[in-house]
């Protein structure tokens, strides 16, 4: 941590106490964000932190701000802010309440340096993402990325169907990736969106009559162009009886979200994207490749937000991993329970059981 001057304390008019204090809280918060899983691999955090305590230190002592010059994306508006959280909290569990105008000093000097971080837009939007209004920033970003990709969506499949003028069929597969990618960025803004919201929501609130067969082929129709341009074939097979009662949309999403997964890590072979009835009323739902398969050491955190790739190249499904957090979560929703089978020369099988009593239409 950085070295402090207790003789150039004097300057600042501060008791030692209150200093022994602000340094204790420093490196409360420092040992804290260490401790956290997901920062386990920033090494230079030792080295931004100590820019940072040089500044208040700077601030407090010559009085006067001094500029902290540190890489964007560097935590230090986070470090600043929970140093001066462990600070106050410290001042509140002393028996003997501190000098008012001492304790000012430091808070300014705090203050000073959060100013100067935050003319830093990068650092300005990393501390808003930290903060209690971080969730709605994320939600409003994910808000104004539907709206334009909404219009990409529905440009793309006016020119694919031909309404605006006949099209080649190279320009209907190209309109069809067009359409596949604007559509895996669609929703992956939903995902931010609808984890924001608990992840669980069912669109219908009641069980509705459906079709099984008629949301295998919207996921084929959606997914298709993708395929086409891998070579690989994606399979559908659905149950027996076809007119079921559930949540159908619920259902899309999830089938989906696992299907482009599949289609992600496949170079060769097929998707199979199957129904299986295993009662009269209960259907077991499944999506197959013929991929790589998932190495164990990805199992164990398959379904957690954010998780992070141990190196460049390794596997994982995206570094968000919001899709499968949520899947599972509608599954759950549903009533069934997400799983997964893996292996190096099968490749991988998720596959959850869905309760859908028939119904003679829909």
């Amino acid at each position: 941590m950085a070295a402090w001057d207790v003789h150039a304390a004097q300057r600042a008019d501060v008791p030692p106490s209150l200093l022994d204090a602000l340094r204790a809280a420093a490196l409360a918060a420092y040992a804290e964000w260490g401790a956290e899983p997901e920062n386990t691999d920033s090494p230079d955090v030792a080295e931004q932190f100590d820019a940072v305590l040089a500044a208040v230190w700077t601030a407090l002592t010559e009085h006067a701000p001094c500029p902290v010059r540190l890489p964007p994306g560097s935590p230090a508006r986070v470090l600043l802010d929970r140093a001066r959280s462990a600070f106050l909290a410290r001042m509140e569990s002393l028996p003997a309440p501190p000098d008012g105008g001492a304790l000012l000093r430091v808070l300014r000097s705090l203050e000073r340096v959060a100013t100067e971080l935050d003319r830093d837009p990068a650092h300005r939007f990393a501390g808003r993402l930290e903060g209690p209004q971080g969730l709605e920033l994320l939600v409003e970003v994910a808000h104004d990325l539907r709206s334009p990709l909404a219009s990409v969506l529905f440009l793309a499949e006016t020119l694919r169907k031909g309404q605006s003028g006949p099209v080649s069929p190279v320009q209907e597969r190209q309109l069809g990736l067009i359409y596949s990618a604007a559509f895996g960025l669609s929703a992956l803004a939903s995902d931010v969106i609808e984890l924001a919201r608990g992840g669980d929501r069912l669109v219908e609130r009641n069980p509705v009559p459906f079709a099984v067969s008629s949301i295998l082929r919207a996921v084929h129709d959606i997914v298709q162009p993708m395929a086409e341009e891998k070579g690989i074939t994606v399979r559908l097979s659905g149950p027996d009886a076809d007119f079921r009662i559930g949540h159908p949309a619920a259902l899309h999403r999830v089938l989906l979200n696992l299907t482009t997964n599949a289609l992600k890590f496949t170079a060769e072979g097929f998707v199979e994207v199957t129904g299986e009835q295993v009662s009269r009323t209960r259907v077991q739902f499944a999506v197959r490749d013929t991929g790589r398969g998932i190495p164990p050491d990805v199992i164990a955190s398959l379904f957690e937000t954010f998780r992070r790739r141990a190196k460049p190249g390794d596997y994982a499904f995206s570094s968000a991993g919001l899709g499968l957090v949520i899947c599972r979560k509608l599954v759950a929703a549903m009533g069934g329970e997400l799983a997964v089978e893996t292996a190096p020369d099968y490749g991988t099988r998720f596959h959850f059981v869905l309760d859908l009593p028939l119904t003679s239409r829909v």
